[in-house]
């Protein structure tokens, strides 16, 4: 179970980010779960949607134990680094494109918890946002989240400067699209104009000007990456109190799609 939740590469991946495990002089203590089993048992609550007390014991760890870790590991901004890692490789092959990438939001439910509000396309009701770019392969570059209430212009900004240096087939890492397509909720003049600041073109759909259809050969690729986060079950409804929590497992899961991208 373990080795098919995390896999050789995927671990050499993780022992490069993972912080060393505290020590203990004055000794004793209760034996420290090895860092793969932890990892193995927080992939399958992500994925399986189970809540922390109902992992299985086959794992090792016990709920509350993996609990600890990942947040200690989410303090220390570990997934985020796991994803430009995942991401390294697919680009120093040279199999990202940087052409054409779009950006966009999704709705979920909330139950409670920081980064929430009313949801303005579900009456009302508490939820939060996930905020994603994406190159033209559908690999996304990075990722945000917020209240449902906030519109999505006010995630542009903050979404391109959150691109990680990320290695190229040749010269320096790149962190900048060379386009970036998005739909009406970003049709406003400053953000056109701070795009062009930093040489990114832009392909904004006008409100009462063009249909957003016209921009679906090029933004299907969001739409599909959007789609693929519903294979992390704990993102179908936000229930972390901890906004640093929910933005670790939407890192969990954007990590999941580009290493399965990498190990085909």
């Amino acid at each position: 179970m373990v080795e098919r939740l995390v896999p050789d590469e995927l671990w050499d991946l993780f022992e490069r980010v993972v912080p060393p495990a505290p020590s203990r002089p004055q000794g004793g203590g209760r034996r420290r779960y090895g860092d793969r089993e932890v990892l193995a048992a927080i992939i399958f609550v992500a994925t399986s949607g189970c809540t922390w007390r109902q992992l299985p014991p086959s794992f090792g760890p016990s709920g509350p134990t993996a609990h600890r870790r990942f947040t200690e590991w989410s303090k220390a901004r570990v997934w985020a680094t796991l994803h430009r890692l995942v991401l390294d490789e697919p680009g120093r092959r040279g199999d990202l494109d940087w052409s054409r990438c779009a950006i966009d939001s999704v709705n979920m439910r909330a139950v409670k918890g920081e980064l929430t509000g009313p949801n303005p396309v579900d009456r009302g009701k508490k939820g939060s946002k996930i905020h994603l770019i994406t190159e033209r392969t559908a690999l996304p570059l990075s990722i945000g989240i917020s209240g449902a209430n906030l519109h999505d212009s006010q995630a542009l900004e903050p979404l391109v400067r959150g691109i990680p240096p990320i290695r190229s087939r040749r010269g320096p890492s790149r962190r900048r699209p060379a386009k970036l397509h998005a739909d009406k909720g970003y049709d406003y003049d400053h953000l056109r104009r701070w795009l062009r600041q930093r040489c990114i073109t832009h392909r904004i759909a006008r409100k009462g000007i063009e249909p957003s259809t016209r921009l679906g050969r090029h933004r299907w690729t969001i739409e599909h990456t959007m789609a693929w986060p519903a294979g992390c079950r704990r993102l179908h409804r936000r229930y972390e109190r901890k906004a640093d929590h929910f933005l670790a497992f939407t890192s969990i899961a954007c990590t999941l799609i580009c290493y399965r991208r990498l190990a085909k």
